[in-house]
Protein backbone atom coordinates (compact mmCIF):
# COMPACT_ATOMS: atom_id res chain seq x y z
CA UNK A 1 0.00 0.00 0.00
CA UNK A 2 1.30 3.35 -1.20
CA UNK A 3 4.42 1.90 -2.46
CA UNK A 4 4.66 4.82 -4.38
CA UNK A 5 5.78 7.07 -1.07
CA UNK A 6 8.77 5.13 -0.26
CA UNK A 7 7.01 2.21 0.69
CA UNK A 8 5.05 2.69 3.19
CA UNK A 9 5.55 -0.67 4.72
CA UNK A 10 8.48 1.34 5.84
CA UNK A 11 6.44 3.22 7.66
CA UNK A 12 7.08 3.26 11.81
CA UNK A 13 4.30 3.81 13.98
CA UNK A 14 7.12 4.20 16.69
CA UNK A 15 5.98 3.05 20.14
CA UNK A 16 3.17 5.98 19.80
CA UNK A 17 -0.43 5.87 18.96
CA UNK A 18 -0.97 5.98 15.07
CA UNK A 19 -4.28 7.66 14.41
CA UNK A 20 -4.51 5.74 10.94
CA UNK A 21 -2.08 2.57 11.87
CA UNK A 22 -2.26 -0.25 14.37
CA UNK A 23 1.04 -1.61 16.22
CA UNK A 24 1.20 -4.25 13.60
CA UNK A 25 0.96 -1.73 10.86
CA UNK A 26 -2.20 -2.28 9.74
CA UNK A 27 -4.43 0.39 8.61
CA UNK A 28 -7.41 0.83 11.01
CA UNK A 29 -10.73 0.49 9.75
CA UNK A 30 -11.97 3.89 9.76
CA UNK A 31 -8.37 4.68 7.41
CA UNK A 32 -8.88 2.01 5.49
CA UNK A 33 -10.36 3.62 2.55
CA UNK A 34 -8.88 6.36 2.27
CA UNK A 35 -5.72 4.55 2.23
CA UNK A 36 -6.62 2.57 -0.46
CA UNK A 37 -7.62 5.60 -2.75
CA UNK A 38 -4.79 7.31 -2.01
CA UNK A 39 -2.77 3.42 -3.13
CA UNK A 40 -4.40 4.40 -6.18
CA UNK A 41 -3.34 7.90 -7.24
CA UNK A 42 -0.22 7.60 -9.89
CA UNK A 43 2.94 8.05 -8.60
CA UNK A 44 3.97 11.52 -7.69
CA UNK A 45 0.53 12.52 -8.02
CA UNK A 46 0.47 13.24 -3.62
CA UNK A 47 2.90 15.15 -3.96
CA UNK A 48 1.13 17.71 -6.76
CA UNK A 49 -1.69 18.12 -4.45
CA UNK A 50 -0.03 18.80 -1.79
CA UNK A 51 1.99 21.70 -3.84
CA UNK A 52 -1.76 22.46 -5.15
CA UNK A 53 -3.35 22.56 -1.91
CA UNK A 54 -0.44 25.00 -0.71
CA UNK A 55 -0.54 27.34 -3.64
CA UNK A 56 -4.22 27.52 -2.98
CA UNK A 57 -3.79 28.40 0.18
CA UNK A 58 -1.17 30.81 -0.88
CA UNK A 59 -3.83 32.79 -3.71
CA UNK A 60 -6.49 32.96 -0.91
CA UNK A 61 -4.86 34.92 1.70
CA UNK A 62 -4.88 32.09 4.53
CA UNK A 63 -2.16 33.91 7.00
CA UNK A 64 -0.99 34.24 10.32
CA UNK A 65 1.27 36.58 12.03
CA UNK A 66 4.20 35.22 14.41
CA UNK A 67 4.80 38.38 16.38
CA UNK A 68 8.72 39.41 17.55
CA UNK A 69 9.91 38.16 14.11
CA UNK A 70 12.13 40.64 12.55
CA UNK A 71 11.66 39.65 8.75
CA UNK A 72 8.26 39.28 7.62
CA UNK A 73 5.69 38.22 10.32
CA UNK A 74 3.11 36.92 8.14
CA UNK A 75 3.26 33.57 7.32
CA UNK A 76 1.00 31.48 5.00
CA UNK A 77 -0.42 28.53 7.35
CA UNK A 78 1.54 25.56 7.10
CA UNK A 79 -0.90 22.56 5.62
CA UNK A 80 -0.83 18.98 5.12
CA UNK A 81 -2.98 17.03 2.40
CA UNK A 82 -3.14 13.24 5.16
CA UNK A 83 -6.13 14.22 7.08
CA UNK A 84 -6.78 12.52 10.75
CA UNK A 85 -9.91 10.48 10.38
CA UNK A 86 -12.52 10.00 13.69
CA UNK A 87 -15.15 7.08 13.83
CA UNK A 88 -18.49 8.01 14.05
CA UNK A 89 -18.65 6.25 17.79
CA UNK A 90 -15.90 7.71 18.81
CA UNK A 91 -16.84 10.89 17.98
CA UNK A 92 -20.28 10.44 19.67
CA UNK A 93 -18.22 10.16 22.79
CA UNK A 94 -15.75 13.38 21.99
CA UNK A 95 -19.38 15.51 21.57
CA UNK A 96 -20.62 14.32 24.30
CA UNK A 97 -17.91 14.77 26.47
CA UNK A 98 -17.53 18.15 25.41
CA UNK A 99 -21.28 19.39 26.16
CA UNK A 100 -20.91 18.30 29.37
CA UNK A 101 -17.86 20.30 29.79
CA UNK A 102 -18.74 23.26 28.77
CA UNK A 103 -22.38 23.38 30.34
CA UNK A 104 -20.34 22.96 33.63
CA UNK A 105 -18.09 25.39 32.74
CA UNK A 106 -20.87 28.04 32.10
CA UNK A 107 -22.39 27.12 35.17
CA UNK A 108 -19.50 27.73 37.40
CA UNK A 109 -18.18 31.64 35.62
CA UNK A 110 -22.26 32.11 36.43
CA UNK A 111 -21.51 31.06 40.11
CA UNK A 112 -18.16 32.61 40.81
CA UNK A 113 -19.70 36.42 39.74
CA UNK A 114 -22.98 35.54 41.64
CA UNK A 115 -23.16 33.37 44.78
CA UNK A 116 -19.80 31.54 44.85
CA UNK A 117 -21.62 28.41 46.45
CA UNK A 118 -18.32 26.32 45.12
CA UNK A 119 -16.34 28.71 46.36
CA UNK A 120 -18.24 28.24 50.00
CA UNK A 121 -18.22 24.44 49.58
CA UNK A 122 -14.62 24.39 49.47
CA UNK A 123 -14.45 22.55 45.99
CA UNK A 124 -12.36 25.69 44.29
CA UNK A 125 -10.66 27.55 46.45
CA UNK A 126 -11.51 31.12 46.73
CA UNK A 127 -7.46 32.46 46.87
CA UNK A 128 -7.42 30.27 43.19
CA UNK A 129 -10.58 32.23 41.78
CA UNK A 130 -9.52 35.77 43.06
CA UNK A 131 -6.04 35.45 41.93
CA UNK A 132 -6.91 34.43 38.41
CA UNK A 133 -5.88 37.22 35.76
CA UNK A 134 -9.02 37.01 34.03
CA UNK A 135 -11.42 37.13 37.23
CA UNK A 136 -13.48 40.61 36.72
CA UNK A 137 -14.87 42.46 39.69
CA UNK A 138 -16.46 44.33 37.37
CA UNK A 139 -18.71 41.53 36.30
CA UNK A 140 -19.69 40.39 39.79
CA UNK A 141 -24.13 40.44 39.78
CA UNK A 142 -23.62 40.66 36.37
CA UNK A 143 -26.84 38.50 34.19
CA UNK A 144 -25.36 38.35 30.71
CA UNK A 145 -28.03 37.49 27.79
CA UNK A 146 -30.01 33.91 28.11
CA UNK A 147 -27.38 33.32 31.08
CA UNK A 148 -24.97 32.62 28.43
CA UNK A 149 -21.16 33.52 29.25
CA UNK A 150 -19.22 30.99 26.69
CA UNK A 151 -20.41 31.11 23.77
CA UNK A 152 -17.44 30.04 21.82
CA UNK A 153 -15.12 27.41 22.72
CA UNK A 154 -12.67 25.30 21.62
CA UNK A 155 -11.26 22.96 23.73
CA UNK A 156 -7.51 21.34 22.98
CA UNK A 157 -7.83 17.08 23.07
CA UNK A 158 -4.95 15.20 22.99
CA UNK A 159 -4.67 11.38 22.49
CA UNK A 160 -2.48 9.50 24.74
CA UNK A 161 -0.12 6.30 23.89
CA UNK A 162 -3.12 4.40 25.91
CA UNK A 163 -5.63 5.51 22.88
CA UNK A 164 -7.87 7.94 25.51
CA UNK A 165 -8.57 10.96 24.45
CA UNK A 166 -7.48 13.74 27.56
CA UNK A 167 -8.57 17.47 27.61
CA UNK A 168 -5.13 19.47 27.49
CA UNK A 169 -6.92 23.08 28.29
CA UNK A 170 -10.05 24.86 27.72
CA UNK A 171 -10.24 28.36 25.43
CA UNK A 172 -12.82 30.63 26.68
CA UNK A 173 -11.78 33.92 25.75
CA UNK A 174 -10.81 34.21 22.28
CA UNK A 175 -10.33 31.06 20.71
CA UNK A 176 -8.81 30.82 17.59
CA UNK A 177 -8.15 29.14 14.17
CA UNK A 178 -11.83 27.86 13.06
CA UNK A 179 -11.21 30.04 9.61
CA UNK A 180 -8.77 27.51 8.87
CA UNK A 181 -10.73 24.06 9.47
CA UNK A 182 -13.40 25.86 6.98
CA UNK A 183 -10.24 26.41 4.79
CA UNK A 184 -8.78 23.18 5.00
CA UNK A 185 -12.03 21.46 4.12
CA UNK A 186 -12.13 23.50 1.27
CA UNK A 187 -9.29 22.70 -0.09
CA UNK A 188 -9.84 18.96 0.29
CA UNK A 189 -12.94 18.82 -0.81
CA UNK A 190 -11.46 20.29 -4.39
CA UNK A 191 -8.45 17.84 -4.45
CA UNK A 192 -10.50 14.56 -3.57
CA UNK A 193 -14.20 15.48 -4.98
CA UNK A 194 -14.66 11.82 -5.61
CA UNK A 195 -13.81 10.65 -1.76
CA UNK A 196 -16.15 13.23 -0.72
CA UNK A 197 -18.57 12.04 -3.13
CA UNK A 198 -19.49 9.73 -1.23
CA UNK A 199 -21.08 11.70 0.95
CA UNK A 200 -20.07 9.87 4.42
CA UNK A 201 -17.78 12.51 5.72
CA UNK A 202 -20.13 15.29 8.28
CA UNK A 203 -19.71 18.50 7.02
CA UNK A 204 -17.96 21.48 8.30
CA UNK A 205 -19.76 24.05 6.17
CA UNK A 206 -22.95 25.17 8.78
CA UNK A 207 -20.03 26.25 11.24
CA UNK A 208 -20.94 30.22 10.04
CA UNK A 209 -24.49 29.86 9.98
CA UNK A 210 -24.17 28.20 13.29
CA UNK A 211 -22.64 30.98 14.80
CA UNK A 212 -24.52 33.90 13.55
CA UNK A 213 -27.55 32.08 14.97
CA UNK A 214 -25.69 32.35 18.08
CA UNK A 215 -25.62 36.41 17.77
CA UNK A 216 -28.80 36.47 17.34
CA UNK A 217 -29.92 34.16 20.21
CA UNK A 218 -28.19 37.29 22.61
CA UNK A 219 -30.83 39.69 20.86
CA UNK A 220 -33.85 40.59 22.63
CA UNK A 221 -36.99 39.12 20.86
CA UNK A 222 -38.44 42.50 20.13
CA UNK A 223 -35.04 43.70 17.54
CA UNK A 224 -36.77 42.11 14.15
CA UNK A 225 -33.04 42.43 12.39
CA UNK A 226 -30.42 42.49 14.71
CA UNK A 227 -27.33 43.92 13.59
CA UNK A 228 -24.16 42.37 14.13
CA UNK A 229 -20.65 42.88 14.30
CA UNK A 230 -16.97 41.59 14.44
CA UNK A 231 -14.70 43.31 16.34
CA UNK A 232 -11.18 43.18 16.03
CA UNK A 233 -8.12 44.78 17.07
CA UNK A 234 -6.79 45.14 13.23
CA UNK A 235 -4.98 44.34 10.56
CA UNK A 236 -1.57 43.46 12.52
CA UNK A 237 -3.19 40.89 15.05
CA UNK A 238 -2.24 37.52 14.05
CA UNK A 239 -5.16 35.83 13.60
CA UNK A 240 -7.21 39.05 11.14
CA UNK A 241 -7.65 36.92 8.61
CA UNK A 242 -9.74 35.14 10.58
CA UNK A 243 -11.75 37.93 11.75
CA UNK A 244 -12.31 39.12 8.13
CA UNK A 245 -12.85 35.71 7.20
CA UNK A 246 -15.82 34.75 9.71
CA UNK A 247 -17.41 38.35 9.20
CA UNK A 248 -17.72 38.11 5.44
CA UNK A 249 -18.84 34.17 5.77
CA UNK A 250 -21.66 34.99 8.28
CA UNK A 251 -22.06 38.57 6.15
CA UNK A 252 -21.65 41.07 9.04
CA UNK A 253 -19.31 44.23 9.47
CA UNK A 254 -15.49 43.91 10.95
CA UNK A 255 -15.47 46.48 12.27
CA UNK A 256 -12.77 48.50 14.45
CA UNK A 257 -13.03 50.25 17.85
CA UNK A 258 -12.60 53.47 15.96
CA UNK A 259 -15.95 52.65 14.22
CA UNK A 260 -17.97 52.24 17.13
CA UNK A 261 -19.13 54.66 19.78
CA UNK A 262 -21.23 54.80 22.71
CA UNK A 263 -24.15 57.06 22.78
CA UNK A 264 -26.70 57.66 25.54
CA UNK A 265 -25.49 53.74 26.64
CA UNK A 266 -25.85 52.05 23.10
CA UNK A 267 -23.43 51.05 20.38
CA UNK A 268 -23.42 52.62 16.93
CA UNK A 269 -21.26 51.98 13.81
CA UNK A 270 -19.90 54.58 11.57
CA UNK A 271 -21.62 53.58 7.94
CA UNK A 272 -22.07 55.71 4.46
CA UNK A 273 -25.68 55.78 5.28
CA UNK A 274 -24.41 57.93 8.84
CA UNK A 275 -24.78 56.50 11.70
CA UNK A 276 -26.63 52.86 12.60
CA UNK A 277 -27.14 50.59 15.91
CA UNK A 278 -25.19 47.57 16.95
CA UNK A 279 -27.31 44.83 18.91
CA UNK A 280 -24.39 41.95 19.20
CA UNK A 281 -20.54 42.32 19.10
CA UNK A 282 -18.63 39.02 18.39
CA UNK A 283 -15.59 40.46 19.85
CA UNK A 284 -12.02 39.54 18.92
CA UNK A 285 -10.46 41.55 21.66
CA UNK A 286 -9.17 40.70 24.62
CA UNK A 287 -11.02 42.17 27.92
CA UNK A 288 -8.16 44.12 29.10
CA UNK A 289 -8.85 46.43 25.60
CA UNK A 290 -12.32 46.15 24.96
CA UNK A 291 -13.50 49.28 27.31
CA UNK A 292 -10.60 51.63 28.62
CA UNK A 293 -13.24 53.42 30.99
CA UNK A 294 -13.14 49.98 33.04
CA UNK A 295 -10.25 47.92 32.11
CA UNK A 296 -7.05 49.16 30.53
CA UNK A 297 -6.98 53.20 30.25
CA UNK A 298 -4.31 53.23 27.44
CA UNK A 299 -6.51 50.67 25.37
CA UNK A 300 -6.74 52.43 21.64
CA UNK A 301 -8.37 49.22 20.10
CA UNK A 302 -11.52 49.33 22.48
CA UNK A 303 -14.93 51.13 22.48
CA UNK A 304 -15.41 53.74 25.59
CA UNK A 305 -18.61 53.04 26.94
CA UNK A 306 -19.05 49.39 25.84
CA UNK A 307 -18.98 47.67 29.01
CA UNK A 308 -21.62 50.30 30.29
CA UNK A 309 -24.07 49.60 27.18
CA UNK A 310 -23.70 46.37 27.71
CA UNK A 311 -24.01 45.52 31.43
CA UNK A 312 -27.23 48.34 30.75
CA UNK A 313 -28.38 45.62 28.37
CA UNK A 314 -28.16 47.65 25.13
CA UNK A 315 -25.52 45.54 23.29
CA UNK A 316 -24.34 41.54 23.66
CA UNK A 317 -21.07 40.86 23.48
CA UNK A 318 -19.46 37.69 22.76
CA UNK A 319 -17.74 35.60 24.78
CA UNK A 320 -18.89 37.75 27.80
CA UNK A 321 -16.16 39.68 29.36
CA UNK A 322 -14.66 37.54 32.64
CA UNK A 323 -15.53 34.21 30.83
CA UNK A 324 -11.32 33.83 30.62
CA UNK A 325 -11.59 32.60 34.73
CA UNK A 326 -12.83 29.78 33.53
CA UNK A 327 -9.66 28.73 31.27
CA UNK A 328 -6.93 29.59 33.43
CA UNK A 329 -4.95 26.99 33.33
CA UNK A 330 -5.16 26.40 36.99
CA UNK A 331 -8.69 26.47 37.30
CA UNK A 332 -8.28 23.35 34.50
CA UNK A 333 -7.44 21.59 37.14
CA UNK A 334 -10.31 21.83 38.98
CA UNK A 335 -12.62 21.40 35.84
CA UNK A 336 -13.51 17.48 36.79
CA UNK A 337 -14.50 18.31 40.26
CA UNK A 338 -16.66 21.46 38.80
CA UNK A 339 -18.43 19.10 36.59
CA UNK A 340 -19.03 16.83 39.43
CA UNK A 341 -20.75 19.46 42.10
CA UNK A 342 -22.65 21.11 39.19
CA UNK A 343 -23.79 17.56 37.32
CA UNK A 344 -22.99 15.24 39.39
CA UNK A 345 -21.38 13.25 36.69
CA UNK A 346 -17.73 11.99 36.22
CA UNK A 347 -16.12 13.92 33.01
CA UNK A 348 -16.71 11.89 29.64
CA UNK A 349 -13.15 13.23 28.67
CA UNK A 350 -10.47 12.78 31.53
CA UNK A 351 -8.03 16.16 32.03
CA UNK A 352 -4.27 15.07 31.75
CA UNK A 353 -3.27 14.12 35.23
CA UNK A 354 -2.04 17.89 36.39
CA UNK A 355 0.13 18.97 39.67
CA UNK A 356 -1.21 22.81 41.41
CA UNK A 357 2.02 24.13 42.03
CA UNK A 358 0.27 26.44 44.95
CA UNK A 359 -0.53 23.07 46.48
CA UNK A 360 2.89 22.02 48.55
CA UNK A 361 2.61 18.35 47.17
CA UNK A 362 2.37 20.19 43.49
CA UNK A 363 5.00 22.12 44.12
CA UNK A 364 7.73 20.09 45.91
CA UNK A 365 6.55 17.20 43.18
CA UNK A 366 7.43 19.48 39.83
CA UNK A 367 10.53 20.61 41.61
CA UNK A 368 11.71 16.87 41.95
CA UNK A 369 10.50 15.98 38.78
CA UNK A 370 10.68 19.30 36.43
CA UNK A 371 12.69 16.97 33.88
CA UNK A 372 9.98 14.72 33.03
CA UNK A 373 7.29 17.36 33.09
CA UNK A 374 5.14 19.96 30.92
CA UNK A 375 4.78 23.12 33.06
CA UNK A 376 2.52 25.55 31.89
CA UNK A 377 2.13 29.41 33.25
CA UNK A 378 -1.42 30.12 33.79
CA UNK A 379 -2.57 32.19 31.49
CA UNK A 380 -0.25 31.91 28.05
CA UNK A 381 -1.18 30.38 25.37
CA UNK A 382 0.62 29.66 22.04
CA UNK A 383 3.15 27.29 23.32
CA UNK A 384 4.47 30.71 25.27
CA UNK A 385 5.71 30.54 28.84
CA UNK A 386 5.98 26.80 28.98
CA UNK A 387 8.51 24.16 29.42
CA UNK A 388 9.31 20.95 28.14
CA UNK A 389 11.05 19.18 30.83
CA UNK A 390 12.44 16.35 28.38
CA UNK A 391 12.98 18.29 25.55
CA UNK A 392 14.96 20.90 28.07
CA UNK A 393 18.23 21.66 28.75
CA UNK A 394 19.67 21.98 32.68
CA UNK A 395 20.10 25.61 32.63
CA UNK A 396 16.42 25.77 31.23
CA UNK A 397 15.07 23.66 34.33
CA UNK A 398 17.07 25.43 37.08
CA UNK A 399 15.51 29.02 35.13
CA UNK A 400 11.91 27.28 35.27
CA UNK A 401 12.48 26.08 39.02
CA UNK A 402 12.98 29.64 39.99
CA UNK A 403 9.78 30.93 38.12
CA UNK A 404 7.79 28.53 39.61
CA UNK A 405 9.05 29.05 43.49
CA UNK A 406 8.89 32.36 43.03
CA UNK A 407 4.92 32.28 41.94
CA UNK A 408 3.61 29.09 42.80
CA UNK A 409 -0.01 29.84 41.86
CA UNK A 410 1.12 30.64 38.14
CA UNK A 411 2.06 27.40 37.18
CA UNK A 412 0.59 23.91 36.78
CA UNK A 413 2.63 21.06 35.58
CA UNK A 414 1.65 17.67 33.67
CA UNK A 415 3.42 14.55 32.86
CA UNK A 416 4.64 14.06 29.72
CA UNK A 417 2.31 12.83 27.21
CA UNK A 418 3.16 10.64 24.19
CA UNK A 419 0.97 12.39 21.54
CA UNK A 420 -0.28 10.60 19.23
CA UNK A 421 1.26 10.67 15.65
CA UNK A 422 -0.61 10.96 12.33
CA UNK A 423 0.79 10.14 8.98
CA UNK A 424 2.47 13.59 7.44
CA UNK A 425 3.92 13.81 3.86
CA UNK A 426 7.13 15.09 4.36
CA UNK A 427 9.10 16.14 1.39
CA UNK A 428 8.49 12.10 -0.64
CA UNK A 429 8.13 10.01 2.10
CA UNK A 430 5.02 9.68 5.02
CA UNK A 431 6.59 10.05 8.48
CA UNK A 432 4.60 10.06 11.45
CA UNK A 433 4.18 13.59 13.31
CA UNK A 434 3.00 14.19 16.55
CA UNK A 435 -0.63 15.88 16.85
CA UNK A 436 -3.70 17.53 18.79
CA UNK A 437 -7.32 18.00 18.25
CA UNK A 438 -9.51 21.66 18.46
CA UNK A 439 -13.18 20.82 18.60
CA UNK A 440 -14.85 24.05 18.27
CA UNK A 441 -18.33 24.02 20.91
CA UNK A 442 -20.84 27.35 20.09
CA UNK A 443 -23.63 27.96 23.39
CA UNK A 444 -26.70 29.66 21.73
CA UNK A 445 -29.96 28.09 22.23
CA UNK A 446 -28.56 24.86 22.05
CA UNK A 447 -24.79 23.60 22.42
CA UNK A 448 -23.15 22.30 18.84
CA UNK A 449 -20.25 20.48 18.36
CA UNK A 450 -18.33 21.12 14.86
CA UNK A 451 -17.67 17.88 13.68
CA UNK A 452 -13.97 17.36 13.58
CA UNK A 453 -12.13 20.71 14.15
CA UNK A 454 -8.31 21.15 13.74
CA UNK A 455 -6.18 19.08 14.03
CA UNK A 456 -2.48 20.89 14.62
CA UNK A 457 0.50 18.97 14.05
CA UNK A 458 4.13 19.54 15.09
CA UNK A 459 6.09 19.39 12.06
CA UNK A 460 9.10 19.47 13.45
CA UNK A 461 10.51 15.77 13.74
CA UNK A 462 9.94 14.80 17.28
CA UNK A 463 8.47 17.86 18.36
CA UNK A 464 4.99 18.24 20.56
CA UNK A 465 4.44 21.86 20.57
CA UNK A 466 1.69 21.66 17.81
CA UNK A 467 0.97 25.44 17.54
CA UNK A 468 1.79 27.43 14.72
CA UNK A 469 3.73 29.79 16.19
CA UNK A 470 5.88 27.32 17.29
CA UNK A 471 5.79 25.67 13.65
CA UNK A 472 3.20 23.56 13.71
CA UNK A 473 0.75 23.09 11.13
CA UNK A 474 -2.96 21.58 9.94
CA UNK A 475 -4.37 19.15 8.98
CA UNK A 476 -7.83 18.11 7.73
CA UNK A 477 -10.22 16.03 10.43
CA UNK A 478 -12.79 13.75 9.07
CA UNK A 479 -15.53 12.44 11.22
CA UNK A 480 -17.24 9.64 9.83
CA UNK A 481 -20.85 9.58 9.15
CA UNK A 482 -21.59 6.40 10.58
CA UNK A 483 -19.44 3.59 11.39
CA UNK A 484 -18.91 2.09 8.16
CA UNK A 485 -15.13 2.75 6.79
CA UNK A 486 -15.56 6.06 5.42
CA UNK A 487 -15.32 5.52 1.57
CA UNK A 488 -15.46 3.01 -0.59
CA UNK A 489 -12.50 1.19 -2.83
CA UNK A 490 -13.80 2.44 -6.11
CA UNK A 491 -13.85 5.88 -5.31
Amino acid sequence: MLNMLMNLKDYEVGGFYDEMFTPEGEARPQASALLHRVDSLPEGELQTRQQAAESALLHSGVTFSVYGEAAGTEKIFPFDIIPRILSAEEWATVEHGLKQRITALNLFIDDVYHDQRIIQDGVVPKEIVYSSKAYRQQCIGFNPPRGIWCHITGTDLVRHSDGQMYVLEDNLRCPSGVSYVLENRRIMQSLFPQVFGAQRIRSVRQYTSKLRDVLEYLVPDSVRNPHAALLTPGIFNSAYFEHSFLAQQMGIELVEGRDLIVHDDTVFVRTTRGFERVDVIYRRIDDDFIDPEVFRPDSLLGVPGLMRAYQRGRVALVNAPGTGVADDKVIYAYVPRIIKYYLDEDPVIPNVPTYICSEPEGLQYTLEHIEELVVKAANEAGGYGMLVGPHATKEQHAEFREKVKANPRNYIAQPTLSLSRVPTLIGDELEGRHVDLRPYILYGKDIFVLPGGLTRVALRKGSLVVNSSQGGGSKDTWVLADNAASVTGNQ
